[in-house]
């Protein structure tokens, strides 16, 4: 199904965002927020920054991706606007039924993301470059929604300070199993 035609999706998904805008810190952010997300939604093969830079922002790439790239590093997200307002949804089709703890994996062709390394990856089916995060998410027949999300630190991250103070990974993260995270 094409979103952008679908009844009044646009509509709400535009609503949707201008609540989230409504608790974010800084005006400037509030574009790329809807940059961000609206990119996430087109059929594009990659979903990270720089493609959706360039779907979003044709004219003007190079400056969408830094500004995506800010406002992604700066995590103005807010978890609980996001719950509030997509729970009540879900349960409209019936109360939360399940809690689901599940570790997801990204490839990744680069060293230099933070906690990228050369581990199993699901989403490939082997072993490979990519980040792994852990994620609490609450269910029902309907629907599900993530409600914890924490992106995995290998060993061999958590214990080069060098690399993490330079990726920006704060001083007191430390290693913990996937298990330890959930």
């Amino acid at each position: 199904m094409d979103w952008r035609r679908s009844d009044d999706s646009a509509e709400r998904f535009s609503a949707y965002l201008q609540e989230i805008a409504g608790v974010m810190e800084h005006a400037a952010r509030v574009e790329p927020m809807r940059a961000y997300c609206s990119g996430l939604l087109l059929e594009c093969e990659r979903k990270s920054v720089e493609p959706i830079a360039a779907a979003t922002a044709p004219n003007a790439t190079s400056a969408q991706h830094q500004s995506l790239l800010h406002f992604l590093a700066k995590g103005e997200w807010s978890d609980a606007k996001v719950r509030e307002l997509v729970l009540p949804q879900i349960e409209r089709h019936g109360s939360i039924e399940a809690w689901i703890i599940d570790d997801t994996s990204f490839p990744k062709c680069g060293p230099h993301s933070v906690g990228v390394s050369h581990q199993y990856c699901g989403q490939l089916g082997k072993q490979a470059n990519c980040q792994v995060a852990v994620s609490l998410s609450v269910a029902n027949h309907a629907a599900s929604l993530p409600i914890a999300y924490r992106l995995y630190l290998p060993e061999s991250w958590a214990s080069d300070e060098k690399r993490c103070k330079k990726a920006g990974v704060p001083d007191n993260i430390e290693f913990q199993t996937n298990p330890k995270i959930a």
